[in-house]
C-alpha cells in the first residue's frame, strides 16, 4: 500500500458515500483523484454539488480503460463488482487494488475492532460502540454509516475504532482488525460473490492478516464462521448458546445470567432481563458484543451499560405501531430468507408477513417450510414473487398460511395486510429480499413502511 501520498494518482470508482469520503481524504493528502462512474453528471447532481470545493478529474457515463493510464492506484467502491472490465483490466496491467476500509486500517492510529457476519452485525456494532464508548473515546462507523476513512486524521492512539465490514469491503483488505469477529456466515449476496465460497471467503479475510497478539471473535454456533478458528493466528473468544468447552474462553447464557467463561470458571456480567431486544438472534448479538468486549479489555461496567436501555437499531425488528388490534413491525433489513427466518422465530404471535422485494439468487426452502409451520397470512410483493410462490407451494400441504396475497408493490402488501388482520396478531415486514427492485436501499423500504403504516386509518 503507497504510504506517501503526495503527488500520487488514484482512480475512484463509484461515487457514492464510499468513494466520496475516500475522495475527500485522499485530496487532503496531496493526491491526484480520478472519480469514474457508470452514472451520467445529470444522475450524479448531487455528489458532485457535494464535491464542488475539492479539485477531481470527473470520468462519468461509463467504465472507459483510459482512465487506467498513468495512475498509482485503483480504488472500486464496495458496490463495484470486481468483475467488471475496468478493474479486470486493472488487475492485468499489475495495478494495485484498493478500497476505503483497507486504507482505513492501514492509517488508524488506535485499535480498530471489526465485525463482519450475513446477520446481526449493525446490531452487535451499534452495542459494541455504546460499551466502548464509556470508557474510551470511540468512532463508531464503516458499513454501518460514515466511513470511518472521514475521520482516521482525528483519532488518537488511545481511542477505539468500531467498524462493521460488508464481504464486499472485505474482499480487497491486506490488513486486519486487532479485535476481528465473524458472528454468522449464512447464503448471502450469492448474485456478487457467485458462490458460497466466494462469500465465506471474503468474510473471513477480516481474520487472515491478524497478527499473534490479536483476537478473533467467533460465533461458535454457526458452522461457517466456527470453522474459520482453524485458521486464527491469534487468540479466540467465542459466544454461543450454549456453555463453551472447558479450556475455551466464551460468552453465553447461564441460570438467568449473561456470563463469561475464561476456560476454566465463570463470571457473572449482567441479568439477562437487561436485555430489551426480541428474539433469540438479538441474543447472540448481544453474546458477541460481550465476547468483542472482552476481546477489547472493556471492563463489564461498560457491557452492562451498553446493553441497558437498548430498545434496537431502526428497521431491525423495529415496532411501528398497533393498528387493527395487531402490532406491526419493520424489519426491512431482513434481505435474505435466512434474516427473515430469524424474525418469524421472535414471534409466538400469529404472523401476518409481507415478504418479498429483490432476489439475490439465494435458497427460500427453509423459509417456505417456516411460511408453512407459522404464518397465518403470507403476503408476497416485488420482483421475488414468482420465486417465492414458487418455493412456498414445493414446501407441500399445510393448512397454514390461511391465505396468500400477491402484490406488485409494498404499499399494496401494507393494504393487504390491513384487509386480513386480526386483533392479537403481529404484521411482520421481513422481505427476505433487497429492495432494489422498488427503493433505493433497505433503509428507505423500512421509512416508507413506517409511513405507510402510520397512514392507516
Amino acid at each position: 500500500m503507497i504510504r506517501n501520498w503526495n503527488g500520487k494518482r488514484v482512480l475512484i470508482i463509484g461515487a457514492a458515500r464510499q468513494g466520496a469520503a475516500l475522495v475527500r481524504y485522499l485530496v487532503s493528502h496531496g493526491v491526484e483523484v480520478v472519480l469514474n462512474d457508470r452514472c451520467t453528471s445529470d444522475e450524479l447532481a448531487d455528489v458532485r454539488e457535494s464535491l464542488a470545493d475539492v479539485k477531481i478529474e470527473w470520468v462519468l457515463g461509463g467504465h472507459p480503460l483510459s482512465v487506467l493510464n498513468d495512475v498509482d492506484l485503483v480504488c472500486p467502491s464496495g458496490g463495484v463488482p470486481l468483475t467488471i472490465p475496468l478493474v479486470v483490466e486493472a488487475q492485468k496491467r499489475g495495478l494495485q487494488l484498493a478500497n476505503d476500509s483497507q486504507i482505513f486500517l492501514e492509517a488508524a492510529p488506535c485499535r480498530v475492532v471489526g465485525i463482519t457476519g450475513s446477520a446481526g452485525k449493525t446490531t452487535t456494532t451499534t452495542i459494541v460502540g455504546r460499551m466502548a464508548e464509556v470508557t474510551a473515546k470511540t468512532w463508531v462507523g464503516g458499513n454501518i454509516g460514515n466511513p470511518l476513512i472521514t475521520k482516521v486524521d482525528e483519532m488518537d492512539p488511545d481511542d477505539l475504532a468500531v467498524a462493521e465490514f460488508s464481504s464486499f469491503q472485505l474482499e480487497l483488505v491486506t490488513h486486519s482488525p486487532q479485535v476481528a469477529a465473524v458472528l454468522n456466515v449464512t447464503p448471502n449476496h450469492l448474485d456478487r460473490h457467485g458462490s458460497m465460497e466466494a462469500y465465506t471467503a471474503a468474510k473471513a479475510n477480516i481474520l487472515s492478516f491478524q497478527r499473534p497478539g490479536d483476537v478473533a471473535v467467533l460465533g461458535r454456533d454457526d458452522t461457517r464462521a466456527w470453522s474459520l478458528a482453524e485458521s486464527a493466528r491469534g487468540e479466540i473468544i467465542t459466544f454461543g448458546l450454549t456453555h463453551p468447552p472447558a479450556g475455551q474462553m466464551g460468552v453465553f447464557p447461564h441460570q438467568g445470567w449473561i456470563t463469561l467463561w475464561d476456560g476454566e470458571s465463570a463470571k457473572k456480567l449482567f441479568p439477562r432481563e437487561l436485555i430489551l431486544l426480541r428474539g433469540e438472534h438479538n441474543l447472540l448479538n448481544v453474546l458477541a458484543a460481550c465476547a468483542i468486549a472482552a476481546a477489547a479489555e472493556l471492563p463489564v461496567e461498560a457491557m452492562q451499560a451498553g446493553v441497558e436501555g437498548f430498545e434496537g437499531v431502526p428497521h431491525r425488528l423495529e415496532y411501528v405501531r398497533s393498528w387493527g388490534g395487531a402490532d406491526w413491525y419493520n424489519d426491512s433489513i431482513a434481505t435474505a430468507p435466512e434474516r427473515a427466518i430469524a424474525a418469524m422465530r421472535s414471534f409466538d404471535e400469529p404472523l401476518v408477513l409481507l415478504a418479498g422485494g429483490k432476489d439475490k439468487d439465494l435458497p427460500w426452502e427453509d423459509f417456505a417450510q417456516l411460511v408453512r409451520r407459522r404464518v397465518d397470512h403470507l403476503i408476497i410483493f416485488g420482483d421475488a414473487s414468482e420465486k417465492v410462490i414458487r418455493a412456498v407451494d414445493a414446501a407441500g400441504p399445510s393448512e397454514r398460511p390461511y391465505s396468500i396475497s400477491i402484490c406488485a408493490r409494498l404499499h399494496d402488501a401494507v393494504d393487504a395486510a390491513a384487509q386480513v388482520v386480526e386483533p392479537g396478531d403481529v404484521v411482520l415486514l421481513s422481505p427476505g429480499g433487497t429492495s432494489f427492485d422498488e427503493f433505493d436501499d433497505f433503509a428507505a423500504r423500512g421509512e416508507w413502511f413506517r409511513k405507510w403504516v402510520n397512514e392507516l386509518a
